[in-house]
């Protein structure tokens, strides 16, 4: 059973895997046996995040670029590909917030733009470079979308709900056009997940706040999206495709508010 779970040999991406999650992701996917390229627009996360990878003895490199630019994503893509001789697994990771929290009505296009490019059509452009791979290698792959639980559901950061919620529904669409190539497409929804570690007490404290918006009665940690990336990069998630798995401790299943949390009003 475990050894469904190795990735070795497997060649993989992680797009915004500097920090956070994406740093998660890449410290388990090399762990599993995984050859790792992480790319950010940030150098200097990229470095310590490789180094961190090869001081555990795993196998990683980087790529520093704007996922927002087509034409660096494919150069991503070709770099991974002329380094470790293909590519067998894709993380459209690469997202932030962005946009501004100005009135609907009165939301400017630069804005709308900015959340868009940065949370919809990076992974647009990433999965488009990396299945162009797959395709013409002829055995296969994985891609893995990131959206959010924001996503799901109505928000007052309605561009980045609008734009995740976009990821979900690409997901669904690569998934049918892609089966046929063998290429497995799915996404993840975290809900309230730290970036980091806390850096002191009233960082924890923040966070413990937090928690008590969550059925789990805390938030999650960077590091607990490795498990779950590599489970579905794996042969253990072989018939797995067109899904999203929730990583938010029940938080979309009871809703964003305390967890003792009633109605003021007689129902």
């Amino acid at each position: 059973m475990q050894e469904q779970f190795r990735l070795d040999g497997k060649v993989v991406i992680v797009t915004g895997g500097g920090r956070g999650l994406g740093r998660g992701m890449a410290h388990a996917l090399a762990a599993a046996g995984a050859k790792v390229m992480i790319s950010a627009r940030t150098k200097e996360q990229l470095d310590r995040t490789v180094q961190e990878i090869r001081d555990a003895g795993g196998v990683a490199s980087s790529f520093a670029g704007d996922m927002t630019d087509s034409a660096q994503v494919n150069a991503m893509v070709d770099a991974c590909v002329a380094e470790y001789g293909g590519l067998d697994v894709c993380f459209a990771n690469a997202g932030i917030g962005g946009g501004t929290d100005a009135e609907f009505w009165e939301y400017p296009d630069w804005a709308f733009e900015d959340v868009l490019g940065r949370n919809l059509k990076s992974n647009f452009y990433t999965c488009r470079a990396a299945a162009k791979v797959m395709v013409e290698q002829g055995r296969g792959g994985v891609l893995v979308l990131t959206s959010s639980a924001g996503g799901h559901r109505a928000s007052k950061r309605w561009a980045y709900a609008t734009a995740k919620g976009g990821v979900l529904s690409l997901t669904k669409v690569l998934s049918g056009m892609l089966a046929g190539h063998g290429i497995r497409v799915n996404s993840i929804s975290p809900g309230i997940v730290a970036q980091n570690d806390p850096v002191d007490e009233q960082d924890a404290a923040r966070r413990a706040q937090q928690g008590t918006f969550v059925p789990a009665n805390r938030v999650g940690a960077w590091w607990e999206m490795g498990p779950l990336a590599v489970w579905l990069a794996s042969d253990a998630s072989s018939y797995v495709t067109g899904t999203d798995i929730a990583i938010d401790g029940g938080m979309m299943n009871a809703g964003l508010a305390p967890v003792s949390y009633r109605p003021q009003h007689e129902i």
